[in-house]
């Protein structure tokens, strides 16, 4: 079983908050299958099978169906947030930046898929093991890049700037950057600290994506936690032995768009409830984790 996050743990695809990005994955199959309107990520199967986790690769390929303890709710969330990342890379390279980094990239394929204008540079940051795997998966897979992509391998505990500027990184260029899925995942003073360097690495006319989620209120930590224990329990039922409380980092944080507000960016966002509604999808029908309150927000450096 997964031991709770400690300063300097490891993980990989497998296990720890490495799973946390095959399940993504997973969501990404089943709705690229389902719903190819809203989101096509041919990669998404292949790249769960290839990790190996027996559970997670038959929700992908369609063989086992979502339990209750996931339900429909987790593949509407995936088609959105992949839809609002897709638009965003798209809508800044269309407006002119050349330069895209993808932090905590995981199993995310959008260097491989999506349609990157002419010059693009895509930066992938995540740690070595994650990106070696992607790499060759897709190679054996026969896919190619649409832009040009380079990969910083390194830890973002580590000195990743330093890293990312070994790959060609110019922050003297506006730079479109994501932290999808990832604030939740660092202990608050990391979340600061990420926010603070990727301003400091921003020229004027960056932009950012990210989520914001509202901070607990009396009682919803405890909540959250109960329910990702009756996740995980029921997942353990089919042999897959995660943690999904122990992968995470609680507590009061300073919310991410107040904060990158305060750092001179000018944001916008919408909630998920309110983009479940904008893709015709069903509204979250039990939503007491209060997940219909996170906002997907973007943004411009000013």
């Amino acid at each position: 079983m997964a031991s709770t996050r400690y300063d300097g743990d490891t993980w990989d695809l497998a296990s720890s908050v490495g799973a946390t990005a095959t399940m993504a994955a997973a969501a990404r199959a089943i709705a690229t299958r389902t719903d190819p309107s809203l989101i096509d990520d041919p990669f998404a199967e292949p790249l769960v099978r290839a990790v190996g986790i027996d559970l997670l690769t038959r929700l992908a390929s369609g063989e086992t169906p979502p339990g209750e303890e996931v339900g429909q709710v987790w593949i509407d969330i995936a088609k959105i947030r992949t839809k609002f990342y897709d638009e965003f890379f798209l809508d800044a390279t269309g407006a002119g930046i050349t330069q895209a980094v993808i932090l905590a990239s995981g199993l995310d394929s959008r260097a491989y898929r999506l349609p990157w204008p002419t010059g693009t540079v895509v930066y992938e940051l995540d740690q070595p093991q994650v990106i070696e795997f992607k790499t060759r998966t897709l190679a054996e897979l026969g896919a190619a890049p649409t832009a040009e992509r380079r990969v910083a391998a390194v830890d973002l505990r580590d000195d990743w700037p330093a890293v990312l500027r070994a790959a060609g990184f110019d922050p003297a260029r506006p730079t479109a950057w994501s932290a999808e899925g990832l604030l939740g995942y660092l202990p608050p003073e990391a979340q600061d600290r990420l926010l603070d360097t990727i301003t400091e690495l921003s020229a004027p006319g960056s932009r950012v994506a990210t989520e914001n989620r509202p901070n607990p209120r009396p009682g919803d930590e405890e909540k959250t936690k109960q329910r990702l224990n009756r996740i995980s329990d029921h997942w353990r039922t089919q042999n897959f032995d995660t943690d999904m409380v122990k992968a995470r980092y609680f507590g009061e944080r300073n919310e991410a768009a107040p904060y990158l507000t305060g750092l001179g960016w000018t944001l916008t966002g919408s909630t998920i409830r309110e983009l479940l509604a904008a893709n015709n999808l069903p509204p979250m029908a039990d939503d007491d984790l209060r997940m219909g309150d996170m906002r997907y927000v973007s943004g411009t450096l000013t």
